[in-house]
């Protein structure tokens, strides 16, 4: 064994035996790299271990110098937490053709990690020593945080007097000579144009700060007709839990989980961040962030310095948790949900017949007939557990307009069901009537709750066909109980739902405004982005928590709680 893989290995062992201090995920990703390697061992074995080209990776990155810093002009050593990185990403190859296992790689850890440094020598490696002729594109939010790996790579190649006259520069983009092969970044119209065609390599650098999955898709699509594409995501966490990030993050947590049963033999992962409890004044926890950083004075200093700023001004102890400790944080000023909370009351393997078997009450929130019009419908198991769900509609005619005012995708939650996008430029109320008719069928619907504005004529019709209609005034006094105690009942988990996207999204987007009594209601005013969803939802569960007498009505009305 090479003393490269040895020093991999020694660290691994330190990670497992707490010799280095690591998150549950840390150890994990160690646990599934050593898991794996033994497993090629095996001449069954899909994969084998390629430790030359482990190596040559190492040697390669020595090229580069350190153009600033206590470091400056000495050459690259990558540490051997990069080692582990660079031992998974470019290790592991399929034995039917010799390409790199890992189509896809997930790095999350705090910022300073030398994160773009890393990126630089991936793609330098990839694009100078390739055969074919290879595209490397990198892909921030912006110009500017695309540039900034670029210059990074620029600047590494630069230094490198073993590349010296191997490459040449113009029109912003990186050419090598020798292979044609190019290094791009993408500005923020490629997600417009398509640009991005044909990667080998594609970094999507701080995802978190990405609105939509958009560059991301444009990258992954395009590389198709390669034979050993590498799409890298190195992000820290962030604030925003509707982005694709977090769902990205989330997802790939569980190819870490061995009891979530998620398995992606395409994707490596990595994740570094303080576990739920820790303390953040401890400074023995910051190494779990902080794999590099967290190893020498000058970094122990940094971070010292930022927990100081953020223990004296509250308003940077977000900032502090996100980008310090890779914690993501919900920050929102009145947020109504805790989307963690409303996440784990999700079931797999969602039964939709149970909706024939309980009493519903469905809630409407009809909006403006050219916005987003929902029906939402809750329920109560003989548990006392809470069954919810939603369906929404927007005009068709307008569905493009809203995808890009709204920047998330409706036309994907259209295709999974959980919207409508009707024929013209409104939402025709005919097409609510007949969705409730409809849904109605073979149920237990014990009212329909509305609000009066624009559902006059809904609620009339609706009557006339035998359907209980209840009138909910959406005023601060009738929903201000309603609306605490959904939040109490997920937090409790006693609500249950099928992970439903754009109810999540409305959830997460909700707003509260609260009186001088401390009464609340959900805010369609103060609140970012559209939330009728969760409006109806309310108006639904307004009801059915009197009607299984989960809240008793009398006592509520003689509490200090009631106003009028």
């Amino acid at each position: 064994m090479s003393e490269i893989l040895e020093r991999v290995f020694s660290y691994c062992d330190d990670i497992l035996n707490i010799s280095i201090k690591a998150c549950k995920k840390h150890k994990r990703a160690v646990k599934r790299f050593l898991k794996d390697y033994e497993d090629c061992q095996n001449e069954g074995s899909l994969f084998y271990f390629d430790e030359i080209e482990v190596e040559d990776f190492y040697w390669f990155s020595r090229e580069f110098k350190h153009v600033e810093g206590v470091l400056e002009g000495q050459n690259v050593e990558l540490t051997d937490f990069q080692l582990v990185l660079s031992a998974n990403i470019f290790g592991f190859k399929k034995r039917r053709n010799g390409a790199r296992r890992f189509r896809k790689v997930d790095i999350e850890l705090a910022r300073k990690n030398a994160k773009a440094q890393f990126l630089a020598i991936i793609a330098a490696y990839i694009t100078f020593l390739g055969d074919e002729r290879d595209r490397a594109y990198i892909a921030g939010w912006t110009r500017d945080q695309s540039s900034e790996v670029y210059d990074a790579i620029r600047t590494g190649i630069g230094s490198s007097d073993l590349l010296a006259g191997k490459w040449k520069e113009a029109y912003g983009k990186i050419e090598i000579l020798k292979n044609k092969s190019v290094i791009v970044p993408l500005s923020k119209e490629a997600r417009k144009t398509g640009d991005g065609k044909n990667p080998s390599v594609g970094i999507i650098d701080e995802y978190h700060a990405h609105e939509t999955s958009e560059i991301y898709d444009v990258i992954l699509s395009g590389m198709v007709a390669r034979k050993e594409p590498l799409q890298i995501i190195i992000t820290t966490a962030g604030f925003d839990l509707s982005r694709p990030c977090y769902t990205e993050y989330e997802y790939v947590s569980d190819i870490l989980d061995p009891d979530s049963g998620v398995e992606n033999d395409d994707y490596f992962v990595m994740i570094c961040e303080l576990d739920e409890g820790d303390d953040i004044k401890d400074e023995s926890n910051w190494i779990k962030a902080n794999p590099i950083v967290a190893t020498y004075e000058e970094g122990l200093t940094s971070i010292r310095s930022d927990l100081k700023v953020a223990l004296e001004v509250p308003e940077k102890m977000g900032s502090f948790l996100t980008k310090t400790m890779n914690i993501w944080v919900q920050k929102r000023q009145k947020g109504y949900m805790n989307m963690k909370k409303w996440k784990n009351c999700k079931v797999v393997n969602f039964d939709d017949d149970i909706l024939t078997r309980i009493p519903l009450w469905i809630g409407v929130d009809l909006s403006a007939t050219t916005d987003l019009t929902s029906v939402a419908w809750c329920g109560i198991d003989e548990e006392k557990t809470f069954i919810v769900g939603q369906h929404s509609f927007t005009p068709e005619a307008r569905m493009e307009e809203k995808i890009k005012v709204d920047k998330v995708p409706y036309d994907v939650w259209e295709k999974q069901g959980y919207l409508t996008a009707t024929p013209g430029e409104v939402v025709n109320l005919k097409t609510i009537e007949n969705f409730i008719e409809n849904f109605s069928e073979g149920k237990m619907i014990k009212e329909v709750v509305y609000d009066e504005w624009n559902a006059l004529h809904l609620a009339q019709t609706l009557g006339e066909k035998g359907f209980t209609m209840v009138k909910m005034p959406q005023r601060i006094a009738h929903l201000s109980l309603p609306t605490k105690t959904f939040r109490e009942e997920v937090y409790d988990g006693r609500v249950k739902h099928d992970g439903d996207p754009l109810l999540h999204w409305a959830l997460y987007n909700a707003v509260t405004k609260e009186d001088d009594q401390e009464n609340i209601m959900l805010s369609k005013k103060l609140s970012r982005q559209r939330i009728d969803p969760a409006a109806a939802l309310i108006n639904a569960f307004a009801r059915a928590m009197y009607g299984m007498n989960v809240v008793d009505l009398n006592a509520y009305v003689m509490s200090d709680d009631f106003s009028f």
